[in-house]
């Protein structure tokens, strides 16, 4: 699945950067989030507290491209909505497996995804 690196440690870096300060700070916290479930991945609370910040984030991100007139949302929602369906059907302990799939997942969304909407919010 993996397009681009995963960083180790997984930490945002500059390279993720969409311009957008409210959403890079989101995307940072997400970033976060997978970090600790993956060095917890027994603890609930991380996991429910993760998938708290992914849902407000792409409420956020949505918001503003709906604002924009963002002409790829139609596509772009759906791609958030499945990652939702899949931490809502998560619990602990949470697999290796699953933890590089997220990782993964962010690091491609947000590279090969959300860099199209960079200039355009």
């Amino acid at each position: 699945m993996s397009n681009f690196p995963i960083p180790e440690p997984y930490k945002w870096d500059a390279s993720f950067e969409v311009f957008y300060k409210t959403l890079d700070d989101e995307h940072r916290g997400l970033f976060d989030g997978i970090f600790a479930v993956a060095h917890s991945p027994n603890d609930a609370g991380l996991l429910n507290a993760l998938a708290g910040k992914v849902k407000a984030h792409f409420a956020t991100e949505e918001g503003m491209m709906k604002s924009a007139n963002y002409g790829d949302l139609t596509a772009h929602k759906p791609l958030h909505d499945d990652f939702v369906k899949t931490l809502e059907g998560l619990s602990t302990p949470v697999s290796p497996d699953t933890i590089k799939f997220a990782k993964e997942w962010l690091v491609n969304h947000i590279k090969g995804t959300d860099f199209k909407y960079k200039g355009k919010l």
